[in-house]
């Protein structure tokens, strides 16, 4: 399995075309940078997959960034999901079922565990469908078994 190439797949239509995985959380979220030497934060409880620095020089001022770091290591959701899943398996991620963007809570009976390239593809799937729609709009979730 190619991950960049699953990414590209599922996340593509944002305009993402990494080359290169910079780091990865224990929710999946996803640094990458692109052959402009942009660097992209995939997120994928939030729905969203965006140039967060437009060079390696904004990207390490980023990374200084208080408020980013703790954003990014999610410490105490990380915690919460290892007391009360285990750890994480091999190719796997913490997720939220209902993402933080659709009202889903932080923490809690919310978080699982799944693998990695499903998570990946499933807030694609889920951020291209109401991409265009407005703060506040209604949405019916229907699964599929």
């Amino acid at each position: 399995m190619n991950l960049l190439k699953e990414i590209k797949g599922a996340w593509g239509w944002t305009g993402v075309d990494p080359i290169e995985i910079v780091t990865e959380n224990d929710f999946g979220n996803l640094i990458l940078k692109d052959n402009e030497d942009q660097f992209w934060r995939l997120c994928p409880e939030d729905l969203y997959c965006e140039v967060v620095a437009t060079s390696i020089d904004e990207y390490n001022e980023l990374i200084q960034n208080k408020e980013f770091v703790d954003d990014w290591f999610m410490d105490s959701m990380v915690e919460e999901a290892k007391k009360s899943i285990g750890d994480l398996k091999s190719n796997c991620k913490y997720y939220m079922v209902i993402p933080g963007v659709l009202d889903g809570e932080y923490g809690g009976d919310n978080v699982k565990m799944a693998s990695f390239v499903e998570i990946i593809k499933v807030s694609a799937d889920v951020a291209k469908q109401i991409k265009d729609l407005p703060d506040g709009a209604e949405i019916k979730l229907k699964t599929i078994s």
